[in-house]
């Protein structure tokens, strides 16, 4: 008879980075028809992982930008996931790293997959048999496709790294006490000021009456909901809604509507063209009350302020007079743009609420939540900094209530601190230009249907961005379009791509060349506003757009104009 045996040696515990630590993840439906959390990469994997993980030698982050470096460093990926649901933890997440071809990004990167049970247990992956090869480039996206009926779950992901690489051992952080006074002397940083409360209470009191009241938001990604999960109904911007309807409506806020209108990757540049499009369906929708975020996303504003102040004032001096409310985001590396934003805000004595204030001194000092739980990503919040930018908010409107009303309205009618050019602006695209001028082309009559798709107000499912554009298909020649109207200034709005089939085009105002548009700059599908006419009167003018010389069989999509007559 044998004796019992003696144990295998443990597995070696390697040292390991951390991409995700218990993040939450909810399936979304794609456009493919499946059911998916996407998480984008590109040029944020380091600082995502300096971020979850602190001081990292930066020797070994480097390896991490480019495919060789990473196979150098990482051994092995593992990936456990967690259903939300007890009963959902006998179901299945696919999980995918997409990488990006060195050629064709879509086209020629290896998928590493791997199917991950929902009960918590770790999947490992080895590099060495995951396929990755010298065609590929960069670490693109991590995708998990949910399988079965689990929609919402979390995960962690790790890289495990190859033997003579040491990193520091990952400390995992106390939950956050959301009810504790810590929690609420850190909301209570965020209010910049309650300003002219005049809109605002008057909102406030039709709600209690029972009337009908919209809340709007427009903003960038944030505004969008990324990183809330899911996207619909953890966004700041719902539970701020949901939060208002708590504290002032009739019937669980049954008389209050949400409208959101986020566009990830945008500017107020061209939150100032959409604005009457996605906020206000063209004056169907009268907004009693508009959130405006985009102090993270006004570095590529081309006039530095001015399209934001002037998105404040077209929302302001709308007839029904809604309340303007601005609201301060901030990335993971602690910056946003309120130097140049505050002011406008100030001009008009509006209220403000900074979520810089609020959470910049406490990462520092007396932590309340750390940026490991507050970010999803570099940019984004998660679900708790999410619920941080909501409660911001419903703090305003609680001190709003409180304040005493106003003799006076602010004036909107004065001279704008930076400019105020662009605040009628309009949307001039396929289906309105007759009304505006009249365009000849040849060659742009496609359909382009991969456009930047997003969630908007309630819906957990994404619809096209300026779906009524002109668009060149590949391999057409000598394609030339043409724009004749009169105006005073211009914003072109076409779409950025990380397809390889796309190409530059010249962009000439009345035969002079004004700029020359690059839709693989950016690297991804999405909406990009550029100036091309700016003038202080109306005059008759003509838009030329052809190809750039080496580039006449690529695509290039028009998707609109932003229009001041």
């Amino acid at each position: 008879m044998r004796g019992p045996t003696a144990p295998k040696d443990p597995t070696k515990k390697r040292p390991s980075l951390y991409i995700m630590l218990d993040r939450a993840i909810a399936g979304m439906p794609a456009q493919d028809g499946s059911c998916r959390d996407c998480n984008f990469m590109e040029g944020r994997l380091i600082e995502q992982v300096s971020g979850i993980c602190g001081d990292v030698d930066p020797d070994i982050l480097k390896l991490l930008e480019h495919m060789d470096g990473f196979v150098k460093l990482v051994h092995s990926i593992g990936v456990s996931i967690t259903a939300m649901q007890e009963e959902e933890k006998g179901e299945s997440v696919e999980f995918t790293m997409q990488c990006y071809g060195k050629v064709d990004k879509y086209a020629t990167g290896t998928n590493v997959r791997a199917v991950c049970p929902c009960d918590g247990e770790e999947v490992t992956i080895l590099v060495s048999e995951s396929g990755i090869n010298e065609k590929d480039d960069i670490i693109g996206a991590f995708l998990f496709n949910f399988l079965g009926k689990c929609k919402s779950a979390t995960v962690t992901l790790k890289f495990y790294l190859n033997d003579g690489y040491e990193v520091p051992e990952q400390e995992v952080d106390p939950p956050v006490d959301f009810e504790s006074e810590a929690y609420r002397n850190m909301i209570g940083r965020s209010l910049l000021g309650v300003g002219n409360a005049l809109r605002l209470k008057k909102a406030i009191e039709k709600a209690k009456r029972g009337e009908d009241v919209v809340i709007a938001y427009i903003g960038g990604s944030i505004t969008q909901g990324a990183g809330a999960k899911p996207i619909h109904t953890k966004s700041y911007a719902y539970l701020s809604y949901q939060g208002f309807c708590d504290l002032f409506a009739k019937e669980s806020g049954a008389n209050v509507s949400f409208v959101k209108a986020g566009v990830g990757g945008t500017p107020s540049e061209l939150g100032v063209i959409r604005y009457e499009k996605e906020v206000t369906a063209y004056g169907e929708v009268q907004p009693d009350i508009v959130i405006v975020e985009f102090a993270v996303n006004d570095e590529g504003d081309e006039t530095k302020g001015i399209c934001f102040e002037s998105l404040v004032r077209k929302i302001a001096n709308a007839p029904n007079a809604p309340a303007v409310i601005l609201n301060f985001a901030v990335f993971m590396n602690e910056g946003n743009l309120e130097d140049r934003l505050v002011p406008i805000g100030e001009h008009y004595d509006l209220p403000m609420v900074s979520v810089k204030a609020a959470m910049v001194p406490q990462f520092r000092k007396d932590t309340v939540m750390t940026k490991r739980q507050y970010f999803y990503d570099i940019y984004h919040p998660a679900n708790a900094g999410h619920r941080v930018m909501a409660d911001c908010l419903i703090q305003l409107f609680q001190k709003a209530d409180e304040a005493e009303m106003p003799p006076a309205d602010s004036d909107f009618s004065k001279a704008p601190l930076l400019g105020s050019e662009f605040e009628k602006i309009e949307l001039v695209d396929a289906e309105n230009i007759d009304a505006y001028g009249k365009v000849t082309q040849n060659g742009f009559d496609f359909t382009d249907q991969e456009l930047q798709y997003v969630e908007r107000d309630e819906n957990n499912f994404s619809t096209p961005e300026f779906e009524n554009g002109w668009a060149k298909a590949f391999g057409t020649k000598e394609a030339v379009f043409e724009m004749k109207l009169a105006c005073r200034n211009i914003i072109l709005v076409s779409k950025d791509s990380g397809n390889v089939q796309f190409g530059k085009a010249d962009i000439y105002v009345d035969g002079v060349l004004v700029r020359t548009a690059d839709p693989l700059a950016n690297g991804w599908d999405h909406c990009n506003p550029q100036i091309i006419l700016n003038e202080c009167g109306s005059g008759e003018h003509t838009v030329k757009i052809v190809m750039h010389p080496g580039d006449e069989e690529k695509r290039f999509t028009i998707l609109g104009f932003g229009v001041t007559r």
